[in-house]
């Protein structure tokens, strides 16, 4: 799909049916608008239901202020007007309520946008505004003010999030990434001590670089192929869905056949992604005109490591990647499931994805399926793409689990017998 080409009226419509889908904002709460290359404002409307908007409802404002449509604006338009004037390389705003981001705003502090480098590529430093009346034209210049500064995400004290982008699709992902950074650092801060990154690790991570690999054009693509790309884009549509990755971060993929796999495109919306957008890796060679996810190496070495490995899962699932940037570790011998699909789980150091592959690979042996990156990601391996989103599923929810029971009493983990017994029983080796 290409967002950006869709009418400023079904933009927001998408747009505004995710963020109310994901639980990011309510009913009445929340805005957002578009400045076209006319100079039109489309904005949704105010006391109309953000669950069940249509492209109808969407109100046009003309630059010398007529309103078309059956509706009035939203009541906060006087800041979304302002940003526009403030701003000229910001196209389109958005505005909501995500609880994370509204605990911030309360305590009037800002989330730790260094507990893994994505947060500050994608939204850069975040800004905090002054409290003002909702559709003020106070709060607006409170907010533009903050927005002339050059910050782009700005958190409104006692209030929510005003995002901009040059698109409303890059104030999605701005917005999204920033809602997921304040879910991690609340459910980091329960459990232990968190780590940030460094200056240093922030420009290692800056200078990671794709991978440079020659193109081929395939001759064709057999049957077990096609599916394998059905297959591959329906979890990774479901894994969006239950937020076990944002619509920037996340990667799959999945042995074909020989010495190839398909892996997910670089830098495309999960949350749209299509058969067509998958990339095919041959022989150490990418699918002409497309470019695979900056962590392809990593899959090549672990696939041709390990035989018995036909899909890898790079996810940012917030609970197990509460342990990943704190200095607490992920016991998996809490219920016999998740010892018997998680094992061992091992912290490696922050950029070893990206600068020692080779070594990472080596991890996944039988008895070690899963690994965490610290301040990263986590790495799943499986057999196939089913058993590999099982596990992160149960990585995600056994680490859920403890992080909730550590509110009602100590941890009591499965005994050394009782493992035993287990590995027995499943024949784990």
């Amino acid at each position: 799909m290409n967002f950006n080409l869709l009418h400023p009226t079904d933009q927001l419509i998408l747009i505004m049916e995710r963020i109310y889908n994901y639980g990011m904002t309510t009913t009445s709460g929340g805005n957002l608008s578009i400045l076209d290359d006319n100079g039109d404002i489309w904005i949704t409307p105010g006391g109309v239901d953000k669950g069940s908007l249509t492209r109808n409802d969407i109100i046009q404002v003309k630059p010398d202020g007529t309103i078309i449509g059956k509706y009035n604006p939203s009541s906060e338009f006087p800041f979304h007007k302002l940003i526009y004037q403030t701003r000229p390389d910001i196209k389109a705003v958005l505005h909501a309520h995500p609880p994370a981001l509204v605990a911030f705003s309360i305590v009037r502090k800002l989330p730790n946008t260094r507990l893994f480098p994505n947060v500050e590529l994608v939204c850069g430093k975040i800004g905090m505004a002054e409290y003002g009346l909702p559709g003020s034209t106070e709060l607006g210049e409170k907010i533009a003010a903050v927005f002339r500064k050059g910050f782009r995400s700005v958190v409104l004290e006692n209030h929510g999030v005003v995002v901009g982008g040059a698109s409303l699709l890059d104030a999605f992902k701005s917005f999204e990434t920033l809602d997921f950074c304040a879910r991690l650092d609340i459910q980091a801060r329960s459990i232990g001590k968190t780590i940030s990154l460094t200056d240093a690790d922030m420009e290692l991570s800056k200078n990671e670089r794709n991978a440079d690999m020659p193109e081929f054009t395939p001759n064709g693509c057999s049957s077990a192929e096609r599916d394998a790309r059905r297959v591959m884009c329906n979890l990774i549509h479901r894994a969006y869905d239950q937020n076990l990755f944002t619509s920037t971060e996340g990667t799959f993929s999945c042995r074909l056949e020989d010495d190839s796999f398909l892996i997910t495109p670089y830098e495309k919306d999960r949350k749209y992604l299509g058969p067509e957008d998958l990339v095919r890796i041959e022989n150490g060679r990418k699918e002409a005109g497309k470019i695979p996810s900056r962590s392809v190496m990593l899959h090549k070495a672990i696939y041709e490591k390990h035989p018995h490995i036909n899909s890898v899962l790079i996810a940012h699932a917030p609970n197990i990647m509460a342990f990943c940037v704190t200095d607490q570790n992920f016991d998996s011998k809490t219920i016999p499931e998740s010892y018997i699909l998680l094992r061992n789980i091992p912290k490696l150091p922050y950029g070893s994805v990206f600068m020692n592959p080779e070594q990472v690979a080596e991890q996944f042996v039988p008895s070690t399926p899963i690994v965490m990156v610290k301040n990263d990601c986590v790495i799943v391996t499986g057999n196939n793409l089913l058993n590999a989103f099982d596990r992160l599923e149960v990585a995600e929810y056994s680490a859920k689990a403890v992080i909730s029971s550590r509110q009602l009493g100590d941890i009591v983990t499965i005994d050394d017998q009782k493992i035993r017994s287990l590995e027995e029983a499943f024949h784990l080796e």
